[in-house]
């Protein structure tokens, strides 16, 4: 697959490796983003990557002295004590500054934990002649080692990056097999992963892919969602209950502490967690205050685990039956199909909001989209897919979103502002109305209408 995005990550990266003085870099982010993958294409001739295992601290310096004697002959005929040694030696060794990348770094200071202590000694007194590269999958660990300011290794990185998953703009470039429409499904449920964008470019369909990789117990992604829990907490069983509870329409907190037979404050320091790993977003209506608004509603902010916890959380049992009955795969696929595009929907809404915001429409450029819901005049309850104001704030939007087929877009453009007569935000507002369509309206209307293409534009 072609290598696309990470222009930045890229920049700054040549740039750090390309300096004289010694320094810390930090890389981290979920599994399967790539951060291996842009290093590696990084690293330069006598720049030295090392991947660490689970093994004990003894055997990783033997495997990474085994890596460095492929640079320095013979700097593994020593066996090194600790890693002040071995770190020490290769500063005598050097003859340049190089890059020493230490990929998967929490599994080092699982074995040993006075490593970033180790690391903190050698930089804070200049005994290091290269650049030292940490790199982890361990959201929580990566950040503790080096923004919790009581640990060693807090302050002394000089650049820290957190990789993120990649715009949809990008996925048709890097599978130009797929029309806009394709990539919004298959954004749906392999997000900006590109390690998953990779396994589909081998895949004649994404439902073959769901069908042999996920939906599957041998599947290559079935145990997915266990590993990415297990590389950032030490206990799942709750996590995994919250995100299966929000991934099939639970999403308030005192529901979700109700169907867990507990209080809401004894899930406000795990849901708290899955926020900061990125796999939780907390929404609220357009124009609510964040710390006062009373509702706030919860949604997996992963297409990934969206998926998973619809779809193979669900139907796990018949899954399992799958492999040895026909008719059960049948079964599991048909549901899959019917019920698919009504889970592409939300993806798209958050999709359309996501290409509202910071763009330039009806020749005005808007602020941060968001969805609104609530109870206009006469206690009719509304809901819109689309708002957003412009940055002058002299401009309103508000949009309509469909994942269907054969909509007619000039009765759909007039609901809309139908509904949205006493929506208190209009005031002192110019109204611009948006449709975001799965297909060209069946009555031909163009106007105020924007196709999956409009939305998915290479950056």
């Amino acid at each position: 697959m072609k290598f696309v995005d990470r222009k930045e990550e890229t920049a700054i990266l040549t740039r750090a490796f390309a300096r004289e003085e010694p320094s810390l870099y930090v890389i981290y982010g979920r599994r399967r983003l790539g951060k291996s993958t842009l290093i590696n294409r990084l690293m330069r001739e006598d720049d030295i990557y090392f991947m660490a295992d689970r093994a004990d601290q003894t055997q990783q310096r033997a495997l990474l002295a085994d890596t460095i004697a492929i640079h320095y002959p013979g700097f593994n005929n020593v066996v090194y004590p600790s890693w002040e040694s071995l770190f020490l030696q290769l500063s005598m060794v050097a003859s340049r500054c190089f890059v020493l990348c230490l990929d998967e770094f929490p599994n080092m200071v699982r074995s040993c934990q006075e490593l970033p202590s180790v690391l903190q000694r050698l930089i804070d007194t200049k005994k290091l002649r290269y650049h030292v590269l940490i790199c982890g999958s361990s959201q929580h660990m990566m950040q503790d080692i080096v923004l919790n300011s009581s640990e060693p290794l807090y302050g002394r990185a000089r650049q820290i990056l957190k990789f993120l998953p990649i715009s949809i703009n990008y996925m048709c470039e890097a599978l130009p097999m797929l029309s806009a429409e394709d990539a919004v499904d298959n954004y749906s449920v392999l997000g900006g992963v590109p390690r998953y964008w990779e396994l589909r470019e081998d895949e004649s369909s994404l439902l073959d892919m769901i069908m042999d990789m996920i939906a599957n117990p041998v599947g290559m992604l079935y145990d997915e969602t266990d590993r990415l829990l297990a590389d950032d907490l030490d206990r799942t069983t709750l996590a995994t209950s919250i995100l299966s509870l929000i991934g099939n329409g639970v999403n308030r907190m005192a529901e979700i502490a109700s169907r867990l037979s507990r209080k809401a404050t004894d899930i406000s320091n795990p849901m708290s967690k899955l926020m900061k790993l990125g796999y939780i977003e907390r929404e609220m209506p357009f124009g609510e205050n964040v710390r006062n608004s009373k509702k706030t509603l919860y949604k997996l902010n992963d297409p990934f685990l969206r998926f998973y916890y619809r779809f193979v959380v669900r139907l796990q049992s018949q899954i399992l039956q799958a492999r040895t009955s026909k008719g059960m795969h049948d079964y599991v696929q048909k549901y899959i199909t019917d019920n698919f595009a009504d889970f592409v929907a939300p993806q798209w809404e958050q999709l359309c909001r996501e290409a509202v915001s910071g763009a330039t429409l009806f020749d005005t450029t808007w602020n941060v989209a968001s969805r609104w819901w609530g109870t206009l005049e006469r206690g009719r309850q509304a809901e819109f897919d689309v708002v957003a104001e412009s940055l002058d704030k002299k401009s309103l939007l508000i949009g309509e979103c469909k994942w269907t087929a054969e909509e007619n877009a000039e009765h759909l453009l007039q609901d809309l502002k139908t509904r949205s007569e006493n929506f208190s935000y209009l005031k002192g507002h110019n109204v611009y109305y948006a449709l975001f369509l799965r297909h060209k309206p069946i009555d031909g209307m163009q106007e105020n209408v924007f196709l999956p293409q409009d939305i998915i534009k290479a950056e």
